[in-house]
């Protein structure tokens, strides 16, 4: 919005100068790329973070499995929960030792995260696997990959808008270091007796 603000030096203007017109070009080119820009560069690394990650879905899909797996002991409290886009509370979750038949055939058991709140020893529960049997989370399904999707393009889009108007504060503040400069030059060459009566004639 600071940008408007530099619009009004168009106006004509007998104590308008040179830098006051430039500020106002420099305003609107900046109020032109936050319009033109912002919106493609947000559709285009959302369009890129879709594409992306809705390959991890199809990958995580094709290779993470639901197996089932048997309490063998309670392990006591389970830890903190790494898995972000989990939907179960905390407190439905046990550490136990577990064994399950991974999707090779082949018998594995370990510590796993059970969403039993108190599990005996012979209770069943699902888990995700790999390939190979190994625990891991669940896989990413598509309406979660699109959310994260659209907020990548927010993100790239507020990013353009900060790194123009921070290109357009730094163009504004280089010009007035110069008019500074051409101040200070000014004063120098009026030397210290202007204003002194009688002065330059």
């Amino acid at each position: 919005m600071r940008a408007l603000s530099g619009l009004w030096r168009w106006r004509r203007n007998p104590l308008r100068r040179t830098t006051d017109l430039a500020e106002a070009w420099v305003a609107l080119v900046a109020l032109v790329l936050i319009a033109a820009a912002a919106p493609v560069a947000g559709c285009l690394a959302g369009a890129a973070a879709q594409d992306s990650l809705q390959r991890a879905v199809r990958e995580q899909q094709h290779t993470r499995h639901l197996v089932t797996a048997t309490v063998v002991r309670d392990l006591g409290e389970a830890p903190l929960e790494t898995d972000p886009d989990t939907t179960t509370a905390r407190e439905t979750r046990s550490r136990v030792l577990a064994e399950w038949t991974a999707p090779d055939g082949t018998q594995r058991h370990g510590p796993a995260l059970a969403e039993l709140k108190s599990p005996h020893p012979g209770d069943r529960f699902r888990l995700w696997t790999d390939p190979q049997g190994r625990i891991t989370t669940r896989p990413l399904d598509s309406p979660t990959a699109t959310t994260h999707a659209v907020l990548a393009g927010i993100g790239a889009a507020l990013l353009t808008v900060g790194l123009v108007e921070g290109a357009r504060r730094l163009t504004v503040w280089r010009m007035v270091q110069g008019r500074y400069a051409r101040w200070d030059q000014a004063w120098d060459r009026a030397g210290p007796d202007w204003g002194k009566a009688g002065t330059g004639s």
